[in-house]
């Protein structure tokens, strides 16, 4: 199985999604959208600029 994005309504009935990798673990979750079109926007736009995405690496607070 590949991985796969989920959309689902939450319990404000609110669209969001969750990407979940091949073996099943929740691996992201996304906002909550007043649509499902507006949700699935997001899941394109993760799809698009993930693979160019730059790694920030945030210090610790109190560190």
């Amino acid at each position: 199985m590949a991985a796969k994005f989920e959309i689902y309504q939450d319990k404000a009935n609110k669209y969001r999604f969750r990407l979940k990798a091949a073996n099943g673990e929740i691996i992201a979750v996304g906002e909550a959208y007043e649509s499902k079109a507006a949700c699935r926007n997001g899941i394109e736009s993760i799809k698009k600029n993930a693979p160019i995405a730059e790694i920030v690496d945030q210090p610790m607070a109190g560190v």
